[in-house]
């Protein structure tokens, strides 16, 4: 039997909005890897490895599209440790609850970082009291859960986190066979007009290397180049490794798994099964689903975006956010909605002019906000468009039946007594028996003193011909009412 071995730790870091999880994971970057060493990156590809005592340590930024909401919520089987952000001087938020919640449902281990110590009205004995409400208990409340105090502005503090999450990964003793065809999940997608789709690959199990033929649901291909996170050409990476590869076809997205396969035909048959399913799924729920990308300008505010997308009721249509990511809109955005009925949606970011030009070629429309709330309004909106009518029914009159002259096979002649509202010749009604509903009619004429009427008032008595299959009986109310078709709001 094959020994396993040890793997280093994946973290994620996760909390409220503005809370300074993009600044933590800055501030760790700064202080572990060099400028030198980095080589002045510029691009970003979503996860980066320190090393910490001779221990690596991989940290991934998780953005905040539906297809990778799995890996910020319970790491999707990617993360390995959670650093909870809670800001000193604000305590915990709605979503800071949200992901204590999917932490504890995922039962990865995690650590309390209190940041912005710095910052005046910091009350670390209010945060950690608000977090035992929530059933975080730190270690200096009596709880098992390590805490430790960090301002990411300053740098201070994070060689304490780091030892901590270093500690976190020996209890939990990571290891994995390398002896495997290799797996694991996409954290990020670009696309250039030189090298074509590049998606960041997050190694899960066994080890990829350059020539491997890939599948994922959505794209396959054989691994043509492969770089680290600071941009170096490498031949294989290992479990716990970003890599950013190219050779890939098709549009593969964030979240999704990818597999090594023996072969390249292995790997396109099963993009291609798999992505029949996909649309097998979309088929069944076309016309309930709107599919979206939305592009912002900060981590910040796209997930200011999420959080409040998903406040908006889905019981009727679901809200797809196919991605959402940091940046401006791209061709590859638009392929995306050439390829299936997408809608982007942009706050504070545009297209350049070549995918303006796209877009316009396409006939594919890009909504662009600098408020988030007329944003979220036309999304709303826009799934609304796909409801359905719904037929509202309104009383206007009711009729106490007080004689049956005569049954027809399906009209009766009957007398009766206006107890409110108004009745109309050939209005729709229901016929009601001790407040129940037995059927439906329609009053095909209506007389007051055997005279023909368009209409009679209330507290007036009158005959009538009711066209039913129920037939009525004295003691019956009958309900006249109209129809009024209107469009459903969420």
């Amino acid at each position: 039997m094959t020994e396993k071995k040890e793997k280093p730790p994946v973290v994620a870091v996760l909390g409220h909005v503005d809370h300074g999880k993009s600044s933590l994971l800055e501030a760790v970057k700064d202080i572990k890897i060099t400028e030198k060493e980095a080589g002045g990156i510029t691009q970003h590809i979503g996860a980066y490895i320190i090393e910490h005592k001779k221990k690596k340590i991989t940290f991934i930024d998780t953005p905040g599209h539906e297809a990778f909401s799995a890996v910020r919520k319970r790491g999707a089987g990617v993360a390995d440790i959670g650093v909870l952000v809670v800001a000193g001087d604000e305590s915990i938020k709605e979503q800071t609850k949200e992901v204590i919640k999917n932490l504890k449902e995922s039962q990865m281990p995690f650590v309390v970082a209190i940041n912005k110590i710095d910052k005046e009205g910091v009350d670390i004995d209010k945060v950690k009291q608000d977090l035992s409400k929530e059933g975080v208990f730190v270690e200096s409340y009596g709880g098992d859960i390590p805490c430790v105090n960090i301002s990411a502005k300053k740098k201070k503090g994070l060689e304490e986190l780091l030892e901590i999450i270093t500690l976190l990964a020996e209890m939990e003793d990571l290891k994995i066979r390398e002896d495997c065809l290799a797996g694991g999940v996409i954290i990020e997608v670009q696309r250039d007009s030189r090298r074509g789709v590049t998606p960041t690959f997050l190694i899960k199990k066994g080890v990829l290397r350059r020539g491997d033929a890939v599948g994922t649901s959505c794209a396959y291909g054989k691994i043509k180049t492969m770089e680290n996170f600071l941009k170096e050409d490498i031949e294989e990476a290992g479990p716990s490794v970003p890599v950013q590869v190219t050779g890939i076809k098709g549009n593969p997205v964030a979240g999704e798994e990818f597999f090594v396969f023996e072969t390249l035909e292995d790997a396109k048959k099963f993009s291609l099964i798999e992505n029949e399913k996909s649309r097998e799924e979309a088929f069944l729920c076309k016309g309930k689903t709107l599919n979206i990308i939305v592009k912002a300008d900060t981590t910040g505010s796209l997930e200011a975006i999420e959080d409040s997308i998903k406040k908006i009721p889905q019981t009727e249509v679901k809200i797809r956010m196919v991605k959402m990511d940091i940046g401006g809109i791209t061709e590859n955005d638009i392929e995306c909605c050439r390829a299936m009925d997408i809608k982007i949606f942009a706050f504070r970011v545009d297209p350049d002019k070549g995918t303006e030009k796209m877009a316009i070629r396409e006939k594919i429309e890009i909504k662009k906000f600098d408020i988030i709330y007329e944003l979220i309004k036309s999304i709303r909106e826009e799934a609304e468009e796909l409801l359905e009518e719904e037929t509202i029914k309104e009383e206007v009159g009711r009729v106490a039946i007080l004689a049956v002259f005569k049954n027809q096979k399906n009209r009766q002649i009957l007398g009766g007594k206006v107890e409110k509202g108004i009745v109309v010749k050939g209005a729709k009604c229901e016929i009601l028996r001790k407040g129940e509903v037995l059927g439906e009619g329609k009053l095909v004429n209506i007389k007051k003193e055997e005279k023909d009427m368009e209409k009679i008032t209330e507290k007036e008595e009158m005959g009538m011909l009711l066209e039913s299959n129920t037939k009525a009986e004295e003691g019956d109310r009958i309900v006249i009412y109209k129809e009024e078709k209107r469009k459903k709001k969420l």
